[in-house]
């Protein structure tokens, strides 16, 4: 077949099983789980794969709630293989479910590895053989389960990884920052703060203070770093001096290379306060690190030729496409694989983590399924990409020595 008729193959065998990989989606979207718990969505991908002919399940793979589904074509090519990647995710968020998407981001990865697989098992020209691998990725919006993963050595062997994340418009690339979250905890000493206060250790002073020699620290902050945080304990009662006082921030920089100047120096910020006020204080750095994304044009230019082949209108304007914003595990992935991280539209202009969001990834309104026809699109997108990269060798090399050359000059920043 030519490549077009090997595309077109790929479009028509998603649309073949949009009634099962809708309903997928919606199981998911309907039984929300936090990070590290998801295991019913889990199971319910687990099953998904083990009912479709030809792949072989690792069920829980590296995590508990994380698996593994890989198919092998025939091919020609001995000694030659190309392993591609596609990621899903699957984690809700506290209180508002999935306002993020997630349940679609599952949708997309199962979507578009099946239609790759169905259109290559009968394709007997191919110039490699071919690995399709799904993984399964908890635990995005709290902790980090790719970095767990990429840990674990999940990723090794892979050449690329495509995932797709919902927005509220079609996007090849949108900023995403390397980010670490802190809690910082004073102890102090109780007492009377009427009768004998000077007998007191006041942990709220101190986590004023900290609160303070941050806002005072902004002033010398770089224009695009960022650090957001919120008091969660200050104490139980006026008239009792509070021995015990906990915060938690959010530290930013648009480059995994610049946040530890940044962690220094708001660590600075936290032991001072503390110093101040004679309080004791613990500082704890959350165990993964959220890297920021590694661009590959190269990937960016072949998306976006399917994507407008297949109806995409890509955003063009620059305060959507310069807004260093969110921050995703998905980055730390791009430091080992070249990979691509689009965004997508589902039919509606709601932001995410909203409650409006949610409403629109799921079909909480009967008939309304807009959201399933732009997943399948973006995996359609997704997989006629990864077969450009299959049909052409060169167009595969150029993608793995501009990931080599980009990862290089942000080493060295």
């Amino acid at each position: 077949m030519s490549k077009v008729q090997l595309k077109h193959k790929v479009s028509s065998c998603i649309d073949d099983n949009k009634t099962k990989l809708h309903s997928l989606s919606q199981d998911i979207w309907s039984c929300p789980e936090l990070a590290y718990q998801e295991v019913k969505s889990h199971d319910r991908l687990v099953a998904f794969f083990h009912q479709e002919e030809g792949w072989r399940v690792d069920s829980h793979f590296k995590l508990d709630t994380a698996f593994r589904a890989c198919w092998h074509s025939a091919g020609v090519a001995q000694g030659h293989e190309v392993s591609l990647g596609f990621l899903c995710e699957y984690d809700a968020l506290p209180g508002i479910g999935h306002a993020c998407g997630h349940n679609l981001i599952a949708e997309v990865g199962a979507a578009a590895a099946i239609g790759l697989k169905a259109t290559l098992e009968d394709e007997h020209k191919l110039p490699v053989q071919v690995k399709v691998t799904v993984l399964g990725t908890p635990a995005e919006e709290d902790g980090g389960g790719k970095v767990d993963m990429l840990r674990e050595g999940a990723f090794e062997g892979l050449d690329v990884v495509f995932m797709a994340h919902p927005s509220k418009e079609d996007a090849t690339y949108l900023p995403c920052v390397s980010e670490q979250d802190v809690t910082v905890k004073y102890h102090g000493k109780a007492a009377h703060a009427s009768a004998y206060p000077w007998r007191g250790i006041n942990a709220l002073d101190a986590a004023v203070l900290c609160y303070n020699n941050l806002s005072a620290f902004r002033q010398q902050m770089k224009p695009d770093w960022r650090v957001h945080g919120i008091i969660k304990n200050g104490g139980v009662k006026p008239n009792i001096i509070p021995d015990f006082t906990e915060l938690e921030y959010y530290l930013r920089t648009p480059s995994r290379t610049e946040l530890p100047i940044l962690k220094a120096k708001a660590e600075s910020c936290f032991r001072s306060a503390a110093m101040a006020t004679g309080c004791e204080v613990e500082i704890e750095f959350t165990r993964n690190q959220y890297d920021n994304i590694l661009r590959n044009s190269a990937l960016e230019e072949l998306y976006e030729r399917n994507g407008t082949a297949l109806g995409m209108t890509f955003t063009t304007d620059e305060d959507v496409l310069k807004n260093e914003s969110g921050s995703t595990d998905f980055g730390n992935v791009t430091f080992a694989v070249p990979g691509i991280h689009p965004y997508f539209y589902i039919g509606s202009d709601a932001l995410n983590h909203t409650a409006e969001y949610t409403a629109a990834a799921g079909c909480s309104v009967a008939g309304d399924e807009r959201a399933q026809f732009f997943a399948l699109r973006v995996a359609k997108a997704l997989a006629m990409t990864a077969l450009d990269l299959l049909l052409d060798p060169e167009l595969l090399q150029k993608v793995k020595q501009e990931f080599m050359e980009t990862r290089r000059r942000e080493e060295q920043r």
